[in-house]
């Protein structure tokens, strides 16, 4: 299921839910980094657009230093090309801050119909759409439960899991019918749709109706700010898809692609059209391309972690749960099409053919590729059992079976107690590193911007870091750019409260590394690591 924003309503509150030599010094270090002193004051919005490029130690904002290693560690240096497989949702590859760097299959000659380079698909020039003209899906719990298999050991959680799916989301429709009501009723009153917290504040009446849907208003804008009507309206989608598609036993989003998804050798369907049947609904892998690739320094939107990227777009993730073949058939597309890197910005908890992607993820480590994945937005120890987290790297909690897998958790803008964002996962073996996921301001479809988070932003943050390494330290494998993302972070030994239930542990328990990826010390770890060769 894609990874976007978890919005969490109440009836009175909305919850938006992304070395060159020796006088180059390390970044930071755990003797310095916990004498920080918070910043109270909130981030510019100047920063806010930018923040995961700041410097921890310059700027008291939990970045990736990634202006600092451009403005001492690549100035006038020439890196490679690096080809990143966006594994998503689809990509706008017409977006004005996307356009100049979209992967093009040079062996492929665009309309004939005819399959070129005899890889399987037609026409493939910007990549290939594995879910052909499909847009919403079941989640996978849905589909065991749908299936009614009560011989396979998974089938009882899931039917637990899915009945309690469904009722959340039934009280969360009879949240979002009031409170959608109440906004009807004040905007009736005032005679506009958008309208401003002092305006709602003014509104002097002895009207029952009127005066609760004031209260809640009130309180709605307070939390979101102006844009309320947009956070309103996401959530509604959210919870209606749950109902209509994700969770609707009688829906099956599979038919209209004509393949078996049983079949992992069933591998001819989908289509060329990267982007899906509906731009907009490429709003994800628009927002994690942008994140990695959109162009620095061009006065629009945001920046790109990479400035050698070359985006080819896999869309493979759908309105709800991924299928196992898609995500196997398209990791292996873009290994075979030449991605050095690949992000993954998707995630569910039941995996009923991981076998298949385990076995892309091998392929992929054959060929040199770092994977490069969301840690889910959940609010989990993704250690425990009960927790997991599909794909990983491990069947077993105890050993990986790839060395070319890293999870990513997401972190918050403000350094302290609440570094780590209130939805990301967690977990000492199963998460490798933490990066920056709230509030990421990058490309959506049409031209547009916007915030967005999750893990699935921290990944891409992660991914866009590692292909710099790959850029400017071609010689360095997979294998070693994952070590240096993960030796090579900020250290903090400060306690973080993580997840829903507030745990408090130390950072350093909170991932595998303990650490936040952080793009300056990794290139000087490069450059010592790649001299070496």
């Amino acid at each position: 299921m894609k990874l976007i924003k978890n919005l969490a309503l109440t009836a009175f509150a909305i919850v938006t839910l992304a070395s060159c030599g020796t006088s180059k010094m390390i970044s930071t270090s755990a003797a310095n980094v916990d004498k920080i002193p918070l910043k109270i004051s909130p981030i510019k919005e100047s920063d806010l657009k930018r923040w995961s490029h700041l410097d921890l130690m310059k700027d008291t904002i939990p970045g990736m230093s990634v202006d600092k290693a451009y403005a001492e560690l690549l100035k006038n240096k020439k890196g490679v090309k690096v080809i990143v497989g966006i594994v998503d949702s689809g990509v706008d590859i017409d977006h004005e801050d996307l356009k100049s760097v979209i992967w093009t299959n040079s062996k492929e000659v665009a309309g004939n119909g005819i399959d070129d380079d005899k890889n399987g698909y037609i026409d493939d020039i910007h990549g290939w759409n594995f879910l052909g003209n499909s847009g919403n899906e079941n989640l996978e719990m849905t589909r065991i439960v749908k299936k009614g298999d009560t011989s396979l050991q998974f089938y009882k959680e899931a039917k637990a899991d899915y009945d309690k799916q469904l009722e959340d989301n039934q009280g969360s429709k009879q949240q979002v019918d009031f409170i959608f009501k109440a906004n009807k009723t004040v905007s009736d009153y005032l005679k506009k749709e958008n309208y401003t917290i002092e305006e709602v504040t003014a509104i002097t009446t002895t009207d029952a109706t009127l005066n609760q849907s004031k209260q809640v208003m009130m309180s709605i804008i307070g939390q979101t700010g102006p844009d309320f009507n947009s956070e309103l309206k996401d959530y509604k989608n959210q919870v209606y898809d749950m109902l209509n598609y994700n969770l609707n036993l009688e829906f099956d989003g599979r038919k209209v692609v004509g393949d078996n998804p049983e079949d992992i050798n069933d591998k001819v369907y989908g289509n060329n059209i990267v982007y899906g049947p509906n731009k907009e609904d490429a709003l994800h892998g628009t927002h994690v391309a942008g994140i990695i690739a959109q162009v620095r320094n061009n006065n629009l939107g945001g920046d790109g972690i990479a400035n050698n990227a070359i985006i080819m777009a896999v869309r493979a993730v759908p309105n709800g749960d991924e299928y196992d073949k898609d995500i196997a058939l398209g990791i292996r597309y873009a290994v075979d099409n030449g991605a050095k890197v690949i992000n993954g910005s998707f995630g569910k908890s039941y995996s009923p053919h991981k076998q298949w992607v385990y076995d892309a993820i091998k392929y992929a480590a054959s060929k040199d590729v770092l994977i490069v994945h969301a840690a889910g937005n959940d609010g989990h120890d993704i250690d425990l059992p009960e927790n997991k987290n599909y794909p990983n790297d491990s069947d077993d909690n105890k050993t990986e079976f790839a060395n070319n897998f890293i999870t990513v958790g997401a972190l918050n803008t403000t350094y302290g107690s609440g570094l780590v964002a209130n939805f990301s996962n967690f977990g000492s073996f199963n998460v490798d590193v933490f990066s920056p996921g709230m509030k990421i301001y990058a490309t959506v479809p049409n031209n547009k911007y916007k915030y967005e988070q999750g893990t699935s932003m921290a990944s891409p943050n992660v991914a866009g870091v590692a292909t710099l390494i790959r850029s400017y330290y071609p010689t360095l494998t997979a294998a070693q750019v994952k070590q240096i993302l993960m030796d090579s972070g900020t250290p903090v030994t400060s306690t973080v409260i993580l997840g829903e239930k507030e745990e408090k542990r130390p950072f350093t328990n909170a991932s595998k590394s303990g650490k936040m990826v952080n793009a300056y010390n990794a290139l000087l770890m490069a450059e010592k690591m790649a001299t070496k060769k």
